[in-house]
């Protein structure tokens, strides 16, 4: 979707023992170095959305409306959270995300109120249609920025580099990719001993309606990066799935994402026909943090070390 810079800035120590008129020289360069980048947030620049849909900003914008939590996550990310006005029921992370006005449940948003908002820019998104009550922002003259739903690592790193873009925070966006992507590769640097991946199978809804992950998800590649095997990989998305495939299929480790039950870990082992699974028969049924493993957004990072914990403790602790 787009390319990716990926080079660090290297931290410089200044030795105490710099003179006065060597300090006076570093001060004048860091303004020198920091006007270029005013002007550039000053300057009106163009963006494209998903939609292929292009938005001129006069200047970065102050105020922002997030209608998924994925993309808020991505903005505090960047270190521009103080600047969103309006977030989704949903966004509970970091901890300030729960501060911010509630304007939508991530399906319906409140156009009413994010008019009476006049937000700089709305951050919404896409699923394959575009929400038609966009266009009521649109036509109030509210900059609407769409982002498809990621399926990819890489669609996730376009996204982050796409909202850096609207916000005039271009650097930072590729730093954050870089720190995700080095967080990946710190986990799959130890599970580098892993001579034959573990099946895992992986429940993102409970009995009677079961449904897993399969490929063309992000959630795939987070099981891929974390060096397992997924029974379902074969299927496409999300697929509704019977008792009896999980049985066949036989894995040897289950993961659920489900935090609206009680006790999923407890549903899972309690079902009678599951009793000769592999994962239930060992016991390595566990729950994974429902948020971190299903949003497409900053903290895949920490999804894939949080897979790789659960599954192969004994080499993430090394």
């Amino acid at each position: 979707m787009k390319t990716k810079s990926i080079l660090l800035l290297p931290t410089i120590l200044v030795a105490a023992l710099l003179g006065a008129c060597q300090s006076d020289e570093a001060a004048d360069k860091t303004e020198a170095d920091k006007a270029p980048a005013e002007e550039k947030a000053s300057e009106a620049y163009t963006v494209k959305d998903d939609r292929g849909q292009e938005l001129t900003f006069e200047q970065a914008p102050e105020t922002i409306v997030s209608l998924i939590p994925s993309n808020t996550e991505i903005v505090y990310a960047l270190g521009e959270g103080d600047k969103l006005i309006g977030a989704t029921d949903y966004d509970n992370y970091p901890e300030e995300a729960k501060k911010v006005e509630r304007v939508s449940d991530s399906v319906a948003f409140n156009a009413e109120r994010i008019l009476e908002m006049k937000p700089d820019v709305v951050l919404a998104y896409s699923t394959g249609e575009v929400a038609p009550e966009l266009a009521q922002l649109e036509d109030a003259d509210i900059p609407v920025f769409v982002i498809q739903s990621a399926t990819s690592f890489d669609e996730v790193y376009g996204d982050i580099e796409q909202i850096a873009s609207v916000l005039a925070a271009e650097e930072k966006g590729e730093e954050l990719v870089k720190d995700i992507q080095t967080q990946i590769q710190d986990v799959q640097d130890k599970l580098a001993a892993v001579e034959e991946k573990k099946d895992v199978y992986m429940e993102i809804s409970p009995s009677p309606e079961i449904y897993t992950t399969g490929k063309s998800t992000f959630q795939q590649e987070i099981l891929n990066h974390a060096q397992v095997e997924n029974v379902f990989e074969d299927l496409e998305g999300w697929p509704n799935i019977s008792e009896e495939e999980v049985i066949t299929r036989d894995p040897e480790v289950i993961l659920t994402t489900v935090s609206y039950v009680e006790d999923a870990i407890g549903d899972i082992k309690a079902r009678e026909s599951w009793s000769t699974v592999e994962a239930i028969e060992d016991g390595d049924v566990y729950f994974v943090d429902s948020d971190i493993t299903s949003r497409p957004g900053p903290r895949i990072g920490e999804a894939v070390q949080l897979v790789a914990e659960t599954v192969y403790p004994e080499l993430m602790e090394q």
